[in-house]
Order: structure tokens, then sequence, then C-alpha cells
């Protein structure tokens, strides 16, 4: 039961995650159905405005890092980048192989593709933040 206890970084990265998710996955939606801008611009909007709060409360609440922000900031940067990039090109990529074989609507592709994109890219960033970012635990 060790993992699921409120201590645990894992729980604080996913009570962090869940607000930025639920914020990033409305602005994807938004873009995407409303504004109709591309899928690309979308998930990289919404995920950058969820990455700016990300950082700060991962730093000080999630991980409880003394990282500096001249080190941990470009770093932060890049694992959300690559993260970003390969989650969502991956889940593109793996909707549009499963709609080949089982027709759906573009809309459904795509929303389902930014669905799985989200649970990539939620379990590849705790782990790059955790292990490359935010591994400097505070002294107290």
């Amino acid at each position: 039961m060790r993992f699921i206890k409120p201590t645990n970084s894992f729980v604080r990265f996913l009570l962090v995650g869940f607000v930025n998710t639920c914020v990033g996955l409305c602005i994807i939606f938004f873009l995407l159905n409303a504004v109709h801008l591309s899928y690309w611009v979308s998930t990289f909007t919404g995920n950058a405005i969820g990455a700016c709060v990300s950082f700060f409360l991962n730093r000080s609440f999630t991980f409880n890092s003394s990282v500096s922000f001249q080190r941990g900031l470009p770093k932060f940067m890049t694992i959300i980048l690559i993260c970003y990039v390969a989650s969502y090109f991956f889940s593109e990529k793996l909707v549009v192989w499963v709609n080949e074989i089982q027709m759906v609507s573009t809309s459904v592709e795509q929303n389902g593709a930014v669905l799985l994109g989200s649970v990539l890219y939620t379990i590849s960033n705790y782990l790059g933040q955790k292990y490359l970012v935010f591994n400097t635990v505070k002294t107290a």
C-alpha cells in the first residue's frame, strides 16, 4: 500500500497532473473542435499552458526538489518537449493504424489520439521529471 500513500511522489504528480491535464485537455478540445485548429497546434498549445504551472508545482510540491531554476528549467522544457512529441506522434500513428482496421470518423480518430497521447505523455513525463529534472531532494 506504500504506493498509494499521498506522500508518494507519483501520487502527488498525479494530483498536480490531474489539474494540469483537465485544463490542458479543455484547451486542446476547444481549439481542435470549436476553433478548428490542427491537431498539432491544439495539442501543443494545451500542453504548453499546463507545463507552465507544472514546473513550479512539481518542483516544490511533487518532488520537493532544490534543483535551481537555471539548471532545472532547461531540462524540464527538454523533457516536456520530448515527451510531447513522442507521445502524441505515437498515439496519432497508432490510432490511424487502428482506424485502417475499424473505420471511424476523423473527429473520433483525432480525439482518441489526444486521449491516448495524454496517457503516454503523463507516464513518460513523470519518469523524465523524477529521474532527470528534479532528482535533487531538498534537505529540511
